[in-house]
């Protein structure tokens, strides 16, 4: 395998950074580890910056979501990597999956690979009713907009190759990036594919988005989901 860079981003995750790096380590992988502190307040930089094998980027200012992974994208396009893999800092993701979401990048059958919650019913995660009315109309307007099928567009846990790596690390979204980046990948030309993974529940804190945030959340990425994909296309 070409080399391949795991992007974790991270914001306040000191009770669970530790456990999402030493679980990616386990895997004994030839994968390199970048953190992206996003300007925690709490001691994420100190327990990544302990964790053997890692890189860890502290940010002066805190840029959210979308500038620490488009962070991370610049990272792996200026140092060459052939792949890219954005992994969540919370815990909730398996390590052990990061090879079923890379191989169809790796065998070129897609661009873009996302790990869905939703491609069939799985035992260990069930969402709420609101997040699951909410992705069932992001999976219409998505179809609608890219003429891609994608059900679970705020997952992220996902792998690129190098040409959706350097597309978005100089276009990456900055507001909802997970549902925005899908359809302005799919409306510049970039295949996306699926793949059914599990999710486990987050070990500590809490998302967010819950509660009546929810449908407003929902609301707000619906029209910005709306706005990206009536953007002229970017890649000719």
């Amino acid at each position: 395998m070409k080399k391949t860079l795991i992007i974790v981003p991270a914001y306040n995750e000191a009770g669970n950074i530790k456990n999402a790096v030493n679980d990616i380590l386990d895997q004994k992988k030839d994968y390199d580890i970048l953190i992206i502190n996003d300007c925690s307040v709490d001691d994420t930089s100190q327990i990544a910056r302990e964790s053997a094998n890692c890189e860890v980027i502290d940010l002066l200012v805190n840029l959210g979501i979308g500038g620490a992974v488009q962070t991370g994208f610049k990272y792996a396009f200026e140092n060459g990597y052939e792949y890219s893999v954005q992994f969540d800092g919370d815990g909730q993701h398996n390590a052990a999956e990061i090879d079923k979401i890379l191989d169809p990048v790796i065998q070129g059958e897609a661009d873009v690979v996302i790990g869905s919650r939703f491609l069939k019913k799985e035992p260990n995660f069930r969402s709420s009713f609101a997040r699951r009315k909410g992705i069932f109309i992001f999976k219409v307007v998505n179809l609608i907009l890219t003429g891609q099928k994608i059900t679970d567009n705020t997952s992220g846990f996902r792998a690129y190759n190098k040409r959706a790596t350097e597309f978005l690390s100089h276009n990456y979204p900055e507001d909802y990036p997970e549902p925005e980046s899908v359809v302005l990948l799919g409306r510049n030309g970039f295949k996306i594919r699926e793949v059914s993974v599990n999710m486990k529940e987050r070990q500590n804190g809490r998302s967010s988005i819950y509660g009546l945030r929810i449908p407003y959340y929902m609301f707000k990425v619906l029209l910005s989901v709306i706005m990206t994909g009536m953007r002229r296309r970017i890649c000719p």
